[in-house]
């Protein structure tokens, strides 16, 4: 099964993911948020583009999943991605359930004063200027509200709440309880550190 965690930037994939994934027993994190990057970064800097729009990615998203799925060794992939762009969506979904697997699309939903807000506290907006993420909030909400996934109100929810609900949709069996405030907001530090770019 592959869990894919959707949202707007800043909306709680990434740190709904990991969390997800200590709380589980047998699931595995993919972030193809990774392989983007190195194609973006391999282009010279005046060809730089969203990394979705460029086809490599796309296909390789589904070959990597599928060779995780294929390898029975996890229960669940669990994918933190923002994906709005529509026939992006139907390539990438729509190419790993032609391959026989199960999709379990989720979109964490929160508004736009929250996204903004969360972005501002990951240093988004310290240069005066709307970063990326912010000028794509728009954007993003609107797509996700039009979006075919399970929508979970990620808005005035704390993160243990999200992995609970992700969790029962997904069938998903919580081994490992939440952590105590104090570690869970270390935790949270650690994994933001972790997946600068």
């Amino acid at each position: 099964m592959i869990v894919w965690i959707n949202g707007a930037f800043g909306g709680g994939k990434t740190h709904t993911a990991y969390e997800l994934v200590r709380r589980t027993e047998r699931t595995v994190l993919v972030d193809p948020e990774i392989a983007g990057f190195g194609l973006q970064r391999t282009l010279p800097a005046g060809l730089r583009c969203d990394f979705q729009d460029i086809a490599a990615w796309r296909a390789g998203v589904v070959e990597i999943l599928d060779r995780v799925e294929r390898s029975e060794k996890h229960i669940a992939s669990v994918v933190p991605m923002t994906l709005v762009e529509p026939a992006y969506l139907e390539e990438i979904h729509g190419g790993l359930r032609a391959l026989g697997h199960d999709v379990r699309h989720i979109a964490l939903v929160a508004s736009p004063e929250t996204l903004r807000r969360r972005l501002r506290g990951r240093l988004e907006g310290l240069s005066g200027r709307e970063s990326w993420a912010m000028q794509q909030i728009g954007r993003c909400v609107s797509a996700l509200s039009d979006m075919d996934a399970h929508r979970v109100d990620n808005d005035r929810v704390g993160l243990d709440a999200v992995v609970e609900h992700v969790a029962q949709h997904a069938g998903l069996p919580l081994t490992k309880p939440p952590l105590p405030a104090w570690r869970g907001q270390l935790r949270r530090l650690r994994v933001a550190a972790a997946v600068i770019r």
